[in-house]
């Protein structure tokens, strides 16, 4: 029977061992019935360690630390032996390096935050000043509790999204493929033919013929075309104003501007709300989630925001000011505000558009893919049809 490695805590105390199962769950099953809270659940059996390729940090990882962390710290372990624990566990490399460093920073005699501060790449300014505001005040289990749950909702609102492009970019590959299969090996086989068979070619068949011409002729040209665009743009989207205004086009765009703009509410609801709930003050909140805002047209709303409340105004007519929130939003942050219960109201707004994030990804893959169905049609039906227009004409020649 399969053997399985487990950590866990039992009567307050951190317990490991090993445990023999037909599976998984059952083991986990077995595990709760003798009132062990299992904090990692390996099967032993094959456990091969294989070399990392990509041993970068990936939300993900960080979301499940962040539970698991909770959970080790709401059962009374110490800070450093949680992190120990988890160190030696996690699937990421350079994740598991940051958290024993931080584990040595606090031996050392820093608290949790401003070690954690030191690892940008695995812990940013939000989670660090959320460990910092429930260090402050003695909840930090709740506080890490709260951002595991934000991780989870952050990460699934990108694989969503993520899921939307993933169709018409496979489409839009396979058409680029197709088309550049037929230019270069298709076309040239029926361009030698009809070059045998003489006469005037229709005007279809001597663009289609122009273009694999070209294409064969000057391919590396074009690579070169294609790789200095994109790295022209890149480097574009780095400085300031092109960041600001590629941002305010994707804002724009016809149905993707609709997703981008309610991702980027539902974010700024949920990173706010999940702040202020914390206990982090408001000034320090709206500037974390400016930073972690994503588009720069509403990073630099919030940090107009930020500064008009310094000023003495309220949140609300600032952000109405940005133009990017709708007015309901705007309604609710100020009935938030005079009502005192400002993360409440954001949580609301946040719940509310990540239900509309999901209709505008629905709605975006209904409208796009019979958009690239009926692209590739064209681009692969016109070619093929321009081919055999000449063949059509020597039918009605012979007849």
């Amino acid at each position: 029977m399969p053997k399985f490695e487990y950590v866990g805590v039992a009567d307050g105390k951190q317990v490991k061992g090993e445990i023999e199962a037909a599976t998984k769950e059952e083991a986990g099953l077995m595990l709760r019935k003798k009132r062990i809270r299992t904090l990692s659940l390996r099967s032993k059996s094959f456990d091969l360690k294989m070399p990392k390729l990509f041993s970068g940090i990936r939300l993900q990882d960080i979301s499940r630390f962040t539970r698991q962390f909770a959970a080790m710290v709401s059962a009374g372990l110490p800070l450093v032996q949680c992190l120990d624990i988890l160190g030696e566990q996690t699937e990421s490399v350079e994740l598991g390096k940051a958290i024993k460093s931080v584990s040595g920073d606090i031996q050392g005699g820093n608290n949790l935050a401003d070690a954690m501060m030191k690892f940008p790449k695995a812990f940013n300014s939000l989670y660090c000043n959320m460990v910092a505001a429930g260090e402050q005040s003695g909840n930090l289990d709740g506080v890490l509790n709260r951002l595991a749950e934000y991780q989870e909702k952050a990460d699934a609102l990108r694989r969503k999204i993520k899921g939307a492009m993933t169709y018409p970019a496979i489409v839009a590959i396979v058409a680029t493929g197709a088309t550049v299969a037929m230019l270069a090996f298709v076309i040239p086989t029926f361009a030698q033919m009809f070059v045998d068979m003489g006469g005037e070619l229709p005007a279809p068949t001597k663009v289609v013929m122009f273009f694999s011409d070209m294409l064969l002729a000057y391919w590396w040209a074009i690579v070169i075309v294609i790789v200095v665009s994109l790295v022209a743009f890149t480097q574009y989207y780095k400085t300031p104003k092109g960041h600001i205004q590629v941002d305010a086009i994707k804002l724009k765009l016809p149905v993707f501007g609709d997703l981008e703009r309610k991702s980027a509410v539902s974010r700024f609801s949920q990173t706010l709300s999940t702040l202020l709930a914390s206990g982090v003050t408001i000034i320090e909140a709206l500037t974390i989630t400016a930073r972690t805002s994503g588009n720069k047209i509403l990073e630099i709303g919030i940090m107009r925001t930020v500064e008009k409340i310094q000023g003495g105004l309220s949140i609300a007519e600032p952000l109405k000011e940005t133009g990017v929130f709708p007015p309901m939003v705007i309604h609710m942050v100020s009935v938030g505000e005079k009502t005192g219960d400002l993360a409440g109201m954001l949580k609301k707004v946040s719940e509310f558009y990540q239900e509309e994030v999901d209709a505008a990804v629905e709605a975006l893959t209904s409208v796009i893919e019979p958009i690239m169905i009926c692209l590739l049609a064209v681009i692969i039906g016109g070619m093929l049809i321009a081919m055999y227009l000449p063949m059509f004409d020597m039918v009605g020649m012979v007849g």
